[in-house]
Order: C-alpha cells, then structure tokens, then sequence
C-alpha cells in the first residue's frame, strides 16, 4: 500500500514536471517578447520596410546624413521614445529606429528568424544610401546586433547590457527545468563574437538585475579580441538610459 502510494505520488510529480515543461515550450515566445507594452503609438511613423510579405514600421530621424545608425531595442522597449535623445546625441546620423514584428505598428510575429531577416533587410536598404552603417543593440537587441554584425560590414556596433546566449539568461531563472533542450529562441551570441570585424564597445549596467553579469562578462570573454567595455555605475538594466556615463560613451564611441 505504500509503496503504490509513493508510485503515485512519483507519477503525479512526473506529470506535472512535464506539464509545466510543456507550458514553457509552448508559451516561451509570449515570455521572451513583449511587444503589447509598444502599442500604444504617439508619434506617427514615418519609415516602412516589407520583408518577406510583412509590413514593418517605424521612424526616420535626422535624414539625408552619410552615416547611418540602426536602433534594436529590448524585448518590451519603446524605441518609439528613444527618437529624440538619439537624434540629438548623433547629429551627423540619420537614425532609423524600427520596430520588431509584433511591436507597436509592425505586422507579423516576432521570432529569432524573423527578427534576424528584418534587420538583415534593413541593413540592406540602409547602406544603400549611406556610407556608413553602425548599429546599437540593447538588452534582447544586442543578439539581434551581434548576429547582423557577423553577417553584414557594419561600421561600429555597440551591445547594451548583453548576454552571452539567452539560453543561459533562462537557466539561471529556471535552474530546475531542461531549458537548453525546450528553447527554440536562442540568441547565442557568443557563437557569433568572432565573425565581427568592427571596433565593438560593450556597456554594462552594474546594477543589472535583468542580465546577469555573469552573462555579460562570459560575453566578453569569448571574443578572441577584446571590445571596448563601459560600465555605467549604479545604472540598473531598465535605466541605464538616464545616466550621463551612458550618453557620453555611445556619443565618444559613434562620433
């Protein structure tokens, strides 16, 4: 009696393990991608690119200049509200700030691949007319800078509280699931570092309670060259954007 009591018990626990496994493999992207907090538009958008038969739009600032900057933001950032701070910070850039499928006025689903595919496109049509491309990846973004910046001759990329790879990210908050093996959006950039040949400046939140540090300083560690690193004290990972530490190394870096 109880030994079949204890059987049922282990059979109960193994499924509900695989419950909440499957939970996690079927709802991981409403986990990793936030785009319902960017809805809310304000300032019409003024850009438009379609790749792959999806309608992306977003915002043009500071157009008709040589150099260009592409803008990837975090999983549930606005890029909507950095227009005006990065205009004003690179002047001599036209900033293109384009929001990831799903978010705020962009068609489509987000995904690793899809997002890969557009900022791959948008390079495409940016360095079209401008001589120069560089590119900022923050948070969820730096994956998407990493990846484009192996593929692509970007001038300058800067990675903003980045990880090595999500995958790890994850791990750390659910220790007790296989996340590596129910993962599909991986974002490994640590893969990807030493396809990248371009000055790199990486800036860390020393209050990242988001990353890491961890995760940002094994990042660092897999490039064979080791990039430029700012870190940004007392930021935390959702304000480093108010600190004069943040400005003055993106403006010295980009200049």
């Amino acid at each position: 009696m109880v030994l079949r009591t204890m059987l049922g018990l282990v059979a109960l626990a193994v499924v509900l393990y695989g419950g909440v496994c499957l939970s996690l493999y079927l709802g991981q992207r409403q986990q990793i991608y936030h785009p319902e907090t960017t809805w809310r538009i304000q300032q019409p958008p003024n850009f438009e690119l379609v790749d792959e038969g999806v309608r992306l739009r977003g915002w043009v600032m500071n157009p008709g200049q040589r150099k260009a900057l592409l803008y990837f933001g975090g999983n549930g950032e606005r890029v909507e509200d950095s227009r005006e701070e990065l205009a004003r910070w690179f002047p001599d850039r036209t900033i293109y700030l384009l929001p990831y499928r799903g978010y705020a006025a962009s068609e489509g689903k987000p995904s690793e691949a899809a997002l890969m595919a557009d900022a791959s496109a948008l390079f495409d049509r940016v360095a079209q007319t401008h001589e120069q491309v560089a590119v900022i990846g923050r948070s969820l973004g730096s994956g998407v800078a990493v990846q484009l910046a192996a593929i692509r001759p970007v001038e300058r990329v800067v990675l903003v509280t980045p990880f090595d790879s999500l995958v790890r990210v994850a791990a750390g908050y659910f220790p007790w699931l296989p996340v590596n093996a129910l993962m599909r959006d991986r974002f490994e950039s640590w893969r990807y570092v030493n396809d990248i040949h371009c000055p790199v400046l990486v800036v860390q939140a020393e209050d990242d309670e988001v990353v890491p540090a961890a995760r940002t300083v094994a990042l660092i560690r897999a490039f064979k060259q080791t990039p430029a690193l700012q870190m940004v004290a007392d930021a935390g990972h959702n304000s480093i954007q108010d600190h004069a530490d943040y400005r003055v190394s993106l403006e010295r870096f980009l200049q």
